[in-house]
């Protein structure tokens, strides 16, 4: 997930990362997250408060996903606001199995149904849809995933983007995953010039269905001074 320029405009992505992997949840499985989402830039903090994301194993190799959210956007100079903010759809197929010399492949398109407050902060500017591909090999207890994707706007003339990541993580044990990642994101409404930024997660199993999600993060050129992540998911 990701939030240019400090506005609640996101795509589905791989919590708690903005570089997503392309395994689905497998096949009548479901996993749900409860999620906040915060970001600062200059005066702005803007994120959501809650989120709740639910993914679902409709067929094998395919999941359905969802996320509604609460948004919040808040300034000195006195622009405050709490509220729903956008919904997002996405369907994830994975078409490579990974084997000894092949990554798994798979392509995720999603689509934004925006909220009708985008003047106040926390909601887009038409219907965005961003359409990524990912790919992931694992040696061991490593692992890493890589790609991105095009977002195009429809009804609205904010600026399409390209958004592109790379993340690595280590199993430490059956209980924690730790992780960092690099992403990129061309010029967009919040930032004009190329943003760069990165992050640092880590994966808690608390059980065989109870999981906590945590990432923080920040721009190294671009508009956000702080990025965080924090997520339960529940996988049934």
């Amino acid at each position: 997930m990701i939030l240019p320029g400090a506005t609640v405009v996101s795509v589905i992505a791989g919590p708690p990362y903005v570089t997503d992997d392309p395994e689905p949840v497998a096949y009548r499985h479901w996993e749900v997250y409860l999620s906040s989402q915060w970001s600062r830039s200059g005066t702005t903090v803007a994120g959501t408060a809650p989120a709740i994301e639910a993914n679902y194993g409709l067929l094998p190799e395919v999941q359905l996903s969802c996320m509604a959210q609460l948004a919040v956007c808040t300034s000195t100079d006195g622009r405050n606001d709490y509220g729903p903010g956008d919904m997002e759809l996405g369907i994830k197929y994975r078409f490579l199995q990974e084997s000894a010399g092949v990554p798994q492949i798979s392509i995720y398109p999603s689509v934004e149904v925006p909220a009708t407050v985008y003047a106040k902060g926390r909601g887009s500017d038409g219907s965005p849809v961003f359409i990524p591909l990912w790919i992931q090999k694992s040696s061991g207890p490593w692992t890493t995933f890589c790609g991105g994707g095009y977002q195009a706007t429809i009804g609205q003339r904010s600026k399409n983007f390209w958004l592109f990541g790379w993340e690595g993580q280590r199993d430490l044990s059956p209980v924690l995953t730790v992780g960092a990642e690099l992403f990129t994101v061309s010029a967009h409404d919040g930032y004009q010039g190329t943003e760069i930024g990165f992050n640092a997660g880590a994966a808690f199993n608390v059980s065989e269905h109870h999981h906590v999600l945590a990432s923080i993060g920040r721009d190294v050129v671009g508009m956000n001074q702080f990025t965080s992540y924090l997520a339960y998911q529940l996988t049934i």
